[in-house]
């Protein structure tokens, strides 16, 4: 995918963000607006998986950890729900670990515990 389409379907993510935050408001559980946003993505044509197991590997070696992205879009892009009153470091390390385990470029970090969705989506560029 050329960075163009990424970033045409960035602004679907976004806008398709918006429309649950709109339709469930803030004050939710984490797993209702995966779940929400999962199906909007797919009302709208977007190819959409959730918790997707992430292995990890280290020296070549699987070890016995998973990890659970919430959401890949069109295999490429990588989503992380929260549903927080404040956002803090060790989310931005989550998402930004499963960009590098994964070796995606791009991913999101959605709060959806915010009374403006656009304060709460946050866009993360893996340059490892």
């Amino acid at each position: 995918m050329n960075k163009d389409e990424l970033n045409q379907l960035s602004k679907e993510i976004l806008a398709a963000a918006i429309t649950v935050h709109k339709e469930m408001g803030p004050g939710l559980l984490e797993s209702v607006y995966e779940l929400c946003l999962l199906k909007e993505l797919q009302l709208r044509g977007i190819y959409a998986e959730n918790q997707v197991p992430v292995p990890l590997f280290y020296k070549g070696k699987q070890l016995n950890k998973d990890f659970r992205m919430d959401i890949l879009v069109e295999k490429e892009i990588v989503i992380e729900l929260k549903a927080v009153d404040i956002l803090l470091p060790v989310h931005d390390a989550q998402i930004i670990s499963y960009l590098k385990l994964t070796n995606k470029k791009l991913g999101f970090l959605i709060n959806f515990n915010v009374p403006l969705i656009k304060e709460g989506f946050n866009r993360f560029v893996n340059n490892f």
